[in-house]
């Protein structure tokens, strides 16, 4: 009881924190224009394949990486201004790059089947979340103290798939990658996920991102670094338009580690045991699942059960209720050397001048602060972070990993909601802080998992789910994910959406 009149008065207190922000923001931030501007459609054929066809095409001279390269960088150009996603970009080294492919090609003895095993994205355009390093393109994470910062070197995500062939086009912001792949001005790309920084901006955007297991793709060369227990929930992994391209991509950024998840072993998704799981059971902090998310998970249900004869069981985890605190309660939590982990207050300091979130705040409103709100609000949000977890909490993680763990097995599916909205307004996200834990509470029990699109809402927005599995079993999501897109339609081009799922 005591838990729960704590939670209500959080609850109350954190919201008025937000109606505070929400009030000082319709205020004082800068006017937005008027109107709604739309993506214009797709033109050009090459954008519409996947990157497994574009390398296919490269590689049997039906194209030349030029070609392709070039085309990706046009609608770069096109749609970068509506979108903002690309913070620098590489085009005359890719270009360059990609007439060496294409000579490659020319001169290459072999055959397709040795350049396809030894270069399988061989020509093939790539984006990267700006948070890894690529050499030559910054490595800010929007953070000030970072803003000239120019990697000198490249992540060993990012070097494993430029060895395979892929070529980058330029880096973009913390949640740009989603938008730039969802778009259509990029097929795949790499992103990073310590409460959902892979899957949601792929289901706000309509596309597949894969949360792989723990330990299989390298975090090295990304900002910010892990502290305490954080390296235990931080995963690297594939973001792209095609569901046939996340376990190419995902065997690739994994390098020998990809071994252990067996991705080119056969599934029968007839042999698996599925299980729906509508909400969290009605957290005070989070937003209840919108109503298309719930059908839209339901039509997944009846699909599966129609198509190859399985029973989904649907299931209420109470302990889904505590998914927030417990992920706060875990990312505050020391390491084995008893240090609390670096605060993002701390990470936002320049020149050992540490920045008080409150103080930050009233320079916002004022006009005077250096950080955006979004900043600014997660470093609120830390304060509530107590730095001794709660017995009751730890109790829950602890009873939350057990059931879900010898649920799932070798052989089990779980279907959860990506988020509890569908893609909101720009900045709105910051009023509701909490949602995240939809997809964070999987980071903390370090189960990997598969963002699928499913259709349009009848506002024209994605609908989602995410696919949850067993510890080094992603290729049981992966499978999923691609019988789901066969179903579903999967990712919608800009311009030429249905509002229907």
């Amino acid at each position: 009881m005591a838990l729960t009149r704590f939670e209500r008065f959080l609850s109350r207190l954190l919201r008025a924190v937000m109606w505070m922000l929400f009030a000082a923001f319709k205020l004082f931030a800068p006017q937005q224009r008027h109107g709604v501007s739309r993506l214009p459609p797709i033109t050009n054929p090459l954008l519409l394949l996947s990157a497994l066809q574009l390398a296919r095409k490269i590689r049997r001279k039906e194209v030349t990486s030029v070609e392709v390269v070039q085309a990706y960088i046009d609608r770069i150009q096109e749609v970068n201004p509506l979108i903002n996603a690309m913070v620098k970009d590489r085009f005359s080294a890719a270009l360059q790059e990609a007439a060496q492919v294409d000579k490659l090609i020319e001169e290459e003895t072999g055959g397709e089947d040795v350049l396809e095993d030894r270069l399988p994205l061989l020509g093939v355009p790539i984006t990267v979340k700006e948070a890894f390093a690529l050499q030559g393109m910054p490595n800010s994470t929007g953070l000030l103290s970072r803003r000239d910062l120019v990697s000198g070197a490249d992540a060993p995500s990012v070097a494993l798939l430029k060895r395979a062939g892929a070529i980058p086009l330029g880096v973009t912001n913390c949640r740009g990658e989603g938008s730039i792949l969802g778009a259509g001005a990029s097929v795949i790309g790499v992103g990073s996920d310590i409460g959902g920084s892979i899957r949601i901006p792929c289901f706000f955007n309509g596309i597949f991102g894969h949360k792989p297991s723990l330990g299989i793709v390298s975090n090295d060369g990304q900002y910010p670094p892990t502290s305490g227990l954080q390296m235990g929930f931080l995963c690297t992994g594939p973001m792209c338009r095609y569901a046939e391209d996340l376990i190419p991509m995902l065997s690739i950024m994994g390098g020998p580690n990809a071994n252990k998840l067996s991705l080119s072993a056969e599934v029968d998704l007839k042999k698996l045991r599925f299980f729906s799981v509508p909400h969290n059971g009605g957290s005070h902090l989070v937003s209840p699942v919108d109503a298309q998310l719930l059908q839209a998970q339901k039509m997944v249900v009846k699909r599966l059960e129609a198509d190859l004869g399985v029973k989904v069981q649907e299931l209420f985890i109470p302990q889904l209720k505590y998914s927030f605190q417990i992920w706060g309660t875990m990312m505050a939590s020391p390491g084995k050397d008893g240090k609390p982990p670096t605060s993002f207050s701390e990470l936002m300091s320049k020149g050992g001048k540490k920045v008080w979130p409150v103080w930050e705040l009233f320079k916002w409103i004022l006009g005077f602060s250096s950080h955006t709100i979004a900043a600014i609000g997660l470093a609120l949000v830390e304060l509530f972070q107590s730095s001794h977890p709660s017995s009751f909490i730890i109790q829950q993680k602890e009873s939350l990993q057990q059931e879900l763990e010898e649920l799932l097995g070798t052989d089990g599916v779980l279907l959860y909601p990506s988020h509890p909205q569908i893609a909101p307004k720009h900045h709105h996200p910051v009023f509701t802080p909490f949602n995240f834990s939809y997809t964070g509470i999987f980071n903390i029990l370090g189960l990997p998992v598969t963002q699928c699109p499913l259709g349009l809402s009848a506002e024209g927005l994605p609908l989602g789910v995410q696919i949850v599995t067993g510890k080094l079993q992603d290729r049981l999501s992966l499978a999923t994910a691609l019988y789901l897109e066969k179903s579903f339609g999967g990712w919608r081009e800009p311009g030429k959406t249905s509002a229907k799922p």
